[in-house]
């Protein structure tokens, strides 16, 4: 079992809290995950009909039967009057860590989490692998594009199913499933075509009316299909930042995908080889960075600080990182060399907001990094430095 940076997160909130809450996209190793963190707790399944029956019929008995041992409640959005019961049960006994749930469905989720559980769930999210959890094992890669094709998921890699097998099993068994769950769409097939656009537009601000004409429907269906993806944790959306530019900043979110070789699959990529000559190599390579960088914040239990900045001029920094006062510009560049002119977009955003060169990176697909005169030169094996959280204690 390759060792999940959230661990560490979901011991410490065990402690804290007398539910936690673990969640994200299917098939991304929470199950696995909590039954090796937590060896002694019973692992119920509410996917099948027949447990989620069981539990249904008596729900207080249930609760009462784990208080010593704790369980494990895998899709726990199948029977949302669970969280009632949960609410009454941890007042009542005052125990912290001895209820975990998890499932897939954030919207559901977190729907009965805010009705019945705030304040006593502790909340993490476990996505797809990251380099950096990869970094130690056989499974690592010396080219960031070997990343982008397979993707992070883990059976890709523990189960050895190669991209061609893995994603069209996954969007049809688990997305387009989801999506009937949470929203009456129809037309799966324009669905699908939906996806394939989402991503040909990663690394783009997302434009509702254009999304729209291509499918033929409206801008409202577009948000409410878009914010399924979301819900699914298939995509994201990556705010602008706009601290002390409120003048010159666009107010469109850009759209990323979780995982970049789904993003790779939908757009088409077949084999390894493609990408090398494929146009959108640099926005996919973009989103791997990015989704990088999201993915290791939510493995360390915490929100992703990630913006992006771009001018009224078209001047743009692929991600701007802000914790307290501490801010970080990060450009990202596909090529593995670069030249001055990489470093334009950071020289001008240093001159609107005083950033020291020492903040500001140029991220690139190289093995070699170094601090520049303008800027940092960042390989995207180094990405970790950006995740450092003690780096504001140490200013």
């Amino acid at each position: 079992m390759v060792p999940r940076t959230l661990a560490a997160s979901v011991h410490r909130l065990l402690e804290k809290y007398p539910v936690l809450f673990v969640t994200g996209p299917r098939q991304s190793g929470k199950t696995t995950l909590l039954k090796a963190l937590l060896p002694d707790y019973r692992y119920v399944n509410l996917e099948f009909p027949d447990e989620r029956e069981r539990v249904r019929e008596d729900i207080r008995s249930f609760l009462s039967e784990h208080r010593e041992t704790g369980v494990i409640i895998d899709e726990a959005q199948r029977l949302p009057e669970l969280f009632s019961y949960l609410q009454g049960f941890v007042d009542d006994t005052g125990e912290m860590g001895r209820f975990v749930l998890s499932g897939s469905q954030n919207y559901l989720l977190m729907e009965g989490v805010s009705q019945s559980l705030s304040g006593r769930v502790g909340l993490l999210n476990l996505l797809p692998f990251t380099t950096e959890e990869l970094a130690d094992t056989v499974y690592r890669y010396d080219d960031p594009l070997d990343y982008v094709y397979r993707g992070m998921y883990p059976a890709t890699y523990d189960r050895d199913i190669s991209p061609t097998d893995l994603y069209p099993g996954y969007v049809r068994t688990y997305i387009e499933r989801d999506v009937r769950t949470l929203k009456n769409i129809g037309d799966l097939d324009r669905f699908h075509r939906f996806l394939q656009l989402c991503a040909g537009r990663v690394g783009q601000v997302v434009n509702f009316s254009s999304l729209a004409n291509d499918l033929g429907i409206d801008h409202k269906t577009v948000k409410a299909w878009l914010s399924v993806l979301q819900a699914g944790y298939i995509v994201f959306l990556l705010g602008p930042h706009h601290r002390n530019f409120n003048k010159r900043v666009i107010k469109q979110s850009k759209l990323y995908f979780y995982d970049s070789g789904l993003a790779a699959f939908l757009t088409g990529i077949r084999r390894r080889q493609e990408l090398d000559t494929f146009h959108l190599r640099g926005a996919l390579f973009e989103n791997f960075i990015v989704s990088e960088y999201v993915k290791g914040m939510h493995h360390r239990g915490m929100e992703p600080d990630a913006w992006f900045f771009r001018d009224s001029t078209g001047n743009e920094v692929d991600l701007i990182i802000e914790r307290a006062d501490d801010v970080r510009a990060v450009e990202i560049k596909a090529g593995s060399t670069v030249s001055r002119d990489s470093f334009r977009s950071l020289e001008r955003y240093r001159t609107w907001s005083d950033l020291p060169p020492e903040q500001a990176y140029l991220l690139y697909s190289g093995d070699e990094s170094m601090q520049r005169k303008v800027a940092r030169l960042l390989s995207w094996k180094d990405l970790p430095v950006l995740l450092d959280t003690d780096r504001t204690s140490r200013k």
